[in-house]
């Protein structure tokens, strides 16, 4: 079967699904790869290293999907490039499902096989294909970094001749994977760190990497965890939890909130009154603010200011890494797609517990039970 890599054309994306030290991989496994010319331009993997480790390169988009069974990609295919997907070929990548729902019957109509790489369930065996994890990772790093060139102060503590500079203090709003990335990233850089979670249970990560973990007085029944993600909570909660969360952000140079719940917006952590009691010239980078942001007044995308403070609601981090992002995404996309391959064939097998939570579309049928309940099928 022949693996296809098109070039990202979702706006600003800088990615590219497979790096050229990940094709001999696919190559013993009994697949041929065709690139897209330019496809691993802005990641920086020229075209000549690609052909060099084996793959053949296609002039144009419609040339690569006309011959490929296999589709790797890392964002969902756009509106432009579905109608060029072949029938019964298999497109791999990060679909975003639970928010692009008439896409996915797009992909049923057309016979396309789809997995949604979001949907890889976080189990020990799943560790090396968890697309969410690696880019999270990322996210955290550079949410600091980001955090950091805006803040108008030193991070670390100087002592000088003209005097001593204190600390930067950082408040982490979730420790998952990009939570506790910045926790560490933060310490790194010099700065003072607390971090809060709804879950008790990570504390000891935390603390392990130098920070203070937070406890609020809330209702301990609605805390918990599905699948290594915070659940929604009641309003009530919420409000409660704003109330106390109020001290904390007030004391930060720079917040950075991770709250994110699949399939969901993106729950309001600090409103705008909240905002007046922080100190002016402070910095929030919302890592949610492509599902509406943990802020209120974030803008997805943008960098805005708001009461005497920046709020940073870039979409894009691992994006601006996209080397070792795209180093990362290999390795996870082609561990998933080998989790399915014999002999240069796919065997999609429903037995398989990573397979079953990730098919999307398969045979004109929308076969993810979740999304046939959202679409009311």
């Amino acid at each position: 079967m022949l693996i296809g890599v098109p070039k990202e054309i979702y706006p600003g994306e800088a990615r590219v699904a497979l790096i050229p030290s990940g094709i001999q991989t696919l190559l013993d496994a009994g697949f041929e790869v065709v690139v897209q010319e330019g496809a691993g331009d802005a990641a920086h993997f020229a075209d000549d290293e690609y052909r060099n480790c084996g793959a053949s390169i296609a002039p144009t988009a419609e040339s690569l999907y006309e011959q490929a069974d296999i589709i790797l990609k890392v964002r969902q295919p756009l509106d432009s490039e579905v109608p060029m997907l072949k029938e019964n070929s298999t497109l791999i990548c990060m679909l975003d499902a639970w928010f692009n729902l008439p896409l996915v019957k797009q992909l049923a109509a057309r016979n396309v096989r789809s997995f949604a790489l979001e949907f890889i369930p976080r189990t020990t065996r799943a560790q090396s294909m968890d697309v969410l994890s690696s880019m999270g990772a990322i996210s955290g790093y550079r949410s600091v970094l980001t955090g950091a060139m805006a803040l108008p102060q030193y991070f670390p503590m100087l002592m000088t001749a003209a005097g001593t500079i204190h600390p930067a203090r950082v408040f982490i709003i979730g420790a998952g994977v990009a939570g506790l990335m910045a926790i560490s990233t933060a310490r790194r850089l010099g700065a003072v760190v607390e971090a809060y979670d709804t879950r008790a249970e990570v504390r000891e990560q935390v603390e392990s990497l130098g920070a203070k973990f937070v406890e609020f007085d809330l209702p301990q029944e609605e805390g918990g965890a599905t699948g290594g993600y915070a659940t929604e909570k009641s309003e009530e909660f919420y409000r409660k939890q704003r109330e106390q969360m109020t001290t904390k952000i007030s004391q930060a140079d720079l917040v950075i909130t991770t709250a994110a719940i699949p399939g969901k917006a993106s729950p309001r952590l600090i409103t705008k009154d909240m905002l007046h009691y922080m100190k002016k010239g402070s910095v929030i980078v919302d890592l949610a603010a492509e599902r509406g942001g943990n802020v209120e007044g974030t803008v997805s995308g943008e960098k805005v200011y708001l009461d005497g403070v920046t709020i940073i609601g870039y979409t894009d981090h691992p994006g601006r890494v996209p080397v070792h992002a795209s180093q990362l995404l290999t390795k996870n996309i082609s561990t998933f797609l080998l989790n399915m391959a014999a002999d240069g064939q796919l065997n999609v097998n429903m037995e398989d517990d990573i397979v079953a939570a990730t098919l999307v579309t398969e045979n004109g049928e929308i076969k993810h039970e979740g999304l046939k309940a959202q679409i009311g099928e």
